[in-house]
């Protein structure tokens, strides 16, 4: 199943929407590259954030979560002032942190993906909405995860990103009754 992300008249989340989200699965490499986006940048919009993008991939060599995961204080300052990306030191640092929990993660669960659907029981939540508004940006389980996610040492991840990924690998399955991108088929 997937989610029905509105994109709206937005051409970079047009094309974020047609190229990237409704792609059928995710790696964790991708997931930590959103993860990575949404914590340095929390607040700006997602238009804004993904206009940065090409800039992020080449400042962390295209999200190599190994790479990351070995940054040194050093690397991350030159990163810090090489490319204009976080210029935070807090956020910049929990590129290093967050990549160390994805890795944890992978030999815990397999996967982040997998570590997400032990929440679920593999039973999709089917949810039909009459309009975009009526949308949640998050619910009760994808708060749970994030103070899970915390508790495992990830930085800046909030319930909103994690509601976002739930529907991206078809946990929650919205859907708007006239959306034009999905059909729904039970």
């Amino acid at each position: 199943m997937s989610a029905c992300l509105w994109p709206g008249n937005n051409p970079i989340m047009q094309q974020y929407h047609d190229n990237e989200w409704c792609r059928p699965s995710y790696d964790d490499s991708y997931i930590f590259e959103m993860l990575t986006l949404e914590g340095a940048q929390s607040g700006l919009s997602w238009s804004i954030i993904l206009s940065k993008r090409e800039e992020y991939r080449k400042a962390f060599r295209n999200f190599d979560i190994r790479y990351c995961s070995t940054l040194s204080d050093e690397e991350l300052e030159n990163i810090k002032n090489e490319y204009n990306v976080i210029k935070n030191p807090l956020k910049l640092k929990s590129v290093r942190s967050n990549a160390l929990a994805v890795l944890k993660i992978q030999t815990e669960f397999g996967s982040f993906s997998d570590f997400l659907w032990r929440y679920a029981d593999y039973r999709p939540q089917i949810n039909i909405w009459n309009s975009e508004e009526q949308i949640p940006a998050k619910n009760l389980l994808s708060e749970k995860i994030s103070k899970d996610l915390k508790k495992r040492n990830f930085k800046f991840v909030g319930p909103i990103i994690i509601y976002s990924f739930m529907q991206a690998i078809g946990m929650v399955d919205d859907h708007i009754r006239s959306c034009p991108y999905h059909t729904i088929n039970r």
